[in-house]
């Protein structure tokens, strides 16, 4: 039976996590001209605009998982303007690149935290690192539910921002790609992707599958920059 106590914390991880996700999103669409999601009022931190935009994939189908593995699975997005992700091809990346970069901001938080508490004594190395399990409290009681939630959010935003930034449609890293084209090479780039929507059908199969040989090795490489003289593998 999965663990469901340790399943509804991470699904409020995940809820908070995937919000400022998508809340960078739509401030970074403002920022560059886009107030679609604004509007929305999707550039929030409070969760409620967010799931009422995909109630599916932020609250039905992660509680789902949570009770039937024990892990929430879902999605989430921010709307916008397609028109003016055409004529600005580069904003338009930048507003994709504002969530997985918001998710990273997250893990690093979450990294600082655990070296803090490393170093003041709250928090030590455990023999072994997976995904979830990446501090042990040095004591029993609340310290330990503290080092359960903040190995929570660094694994979390860590899978967040990694997934993201697979470069396959629809996921952000293939948003990002006209910060590295010309102006019109970007823009027959986003065309191809919009007169092309079962793409994103084939990117997710293949982002899913790939994501596992993807994430590990970032994993197991954050793992080693967490405790200092302890390694994994």
């Amino acid at each position: 039976m999965p663990d469901l106590a340790s399943g509804l914390i991470y699904y409020i991880v995940f809820l908070f996590s995937t919000t400022l996700h998508e809340a960078a999103h739509a401030w970074a669409a403002l920022r560059g001209g886009d107030p679609t999601a604004y509007h929305g009022g999707q550039v929030s931190l409070d969760p409620r605009p967010h799931v009422r935009r995909e109630p599916f994939g932020m609250l039905i189908l992660p509680l789902l998982s949570v009770a039937a593995s024990g892990w929430p699975v879902g999605f989430a997005s921010a709307p916008y303007d397609p028109a003016w992700a055409m004529r600005y091809p580069r904003r338009a990346a930048l507003m994709a690149l504002a969530g997985p970069a918001a998710n990273l901001c997250l893990a690093l938080l979450s990294f600082g935290l655990i070296r803090v508490g490393y170093y003041a004594g709250w928090f030590g190395a455990p023999d072994s690192v997976r995904f979830g399990h990446v501090v042990v409290a040095a004591g029993g009681g609340w310290m330990a539910a503290v080092a359960f939630m903040v190995g929570a959010f660094f694994c979390m935003n860590l899978a967040l921002a990694v997934l993201n930034l697979i470069p396959l449609p629809p996921l952000d890293g293939s948003a990002v790609i006209p910060l590295f084209l010309t102006e019109s090479a970007s823009g027959r780039y986003q065309r191809f992707l919009w007169t092309r929507p079962f793409l994103s059908i084939i990117g997710m199969l293949f982002a899913w599958r790939a994501f596992g040989f993807v994430f590990e090795p970032v994993f197991v490489m954050a793992a080693n920059l967490l405790f200092p003289g302890v390694r994994y593998s």
